[in-house]
């Protein structure tokens, strides 16, 4: 036996682990995916609370910002806010300059009649430039970089969620309406599936079981209040993505999707070491 450490020892140290002994290795935990769920939670909020402070400050000097584009956070519009955080920065900025600056960012799908509409906004706004307008400027644009970095983080976060799915070979992505972050919440709600030994178990910890209150062989069935409220909730949005309906939630199809992630769970957990 060697004791040399390379990459091709590695592997074959690995290669033989799983090829003798994986019913001996633990099973992946959850707190995995717990970790990589909060972090992401946290980028989220975080970026929540960066594009309050870009809409107060956009307010400022665009006050018709909010027509400039369709989403604040966009790609072409965090460029369009870093390069001109106020009008002072478009003065001298011809049209044909602007649109040639949007159609690169957007791949040609903002054109010379976005920038004319840009332009035509920011003159009926009128003068909106302030004191200690640099300082100003200088603030947009470090909150444009913070939301950036915060989106580039949330993509490795993410990145990395998927390869850790894809290593315990969990299938929940394959049920409708199931992508990627609703997955990963689902294994860090539920943790280690096998503690229940049946779906109906499962259903009861997320409170999407309904109760029965009655007395006197008379009764009905009632919304549950007890449970992972969080779990409940990934269950509801779910329920309400598939059965697409504006009033109430069909609890039939709550109990479908359970089963079914109970059963995937399952699966995945049978294959799923590290």
């Amino acid at each position: 036996m060697t004791t040399q450490k390379s990459d091709n020892w590695d592997a074959e140290c690995v290669a033989r682990i799983l090829v003798n002994k994986l019913d001996h290795l633990p099973d992946a935990k959850p707190d995995d995916f717990q970790q990589l769920v909060s972090r992401r939670n946290a980028l989220v909020k975080a970026q929540g609370a960066l594009k309050n402070q870009l809409n107060i400050q956009l307010n400022h000097h665009y006050p018709s910002y909010k027509k400039f584009f369709s989403e604040v956070d966009g790609k072409t519009a965090l460029a369009f806010w870093e390069r001109y955080p106020s009008p002072s920065s478009l003065q001298d900025v011809t049209i044909k300059q602007l649109t040639t600056f949007l159609l690169e960012l957007s791949h040609n799908t903002c054109s010379v009649k976005k920038a004319t509409e840009i332009v035509k906004l920011v003159e009926e706004d009128g003068l909106t430039k302030k004191e200690y307008q640099e300082t100003r400027d200088f603030l947009v644009r470090s909150i444009v970089r913070d939301v950036l970095f915060k989106k580039q983080e949330m993509g490795y976060v993410e990145r990395e969620l998927k390869e850790l799915m894809s290593l315990l070979d969990f299938q929940l992505n394959t049920m409708p309406g199931v992508e990627l972050v609703t997955a990963s919440a689902l294994i860090a709600e539920i943790g280690d599936v096998r503690r229940f030994p049946n779906a109906n178990k499962l259903a009861r910890f997320a409170g999407i079981a309904p109760v029965y209150f009655g007395s006197g062989g008379k009764g009905k069935m009632h919304k549950s209040k007890r449970g992972n409220r969080a779990l409940h909730a990934i269950f509801y949005n779910l329920a309400v993505q598939q059965v697409q309906v504006a009033k109430g939630v069909n609890y039939h199809v709550i109990q479908c999707s359970m089963r079914t992630t109970f059963t995937n769970l399952k699966k995945g957990r049978r294959r799923g070491k590290h």
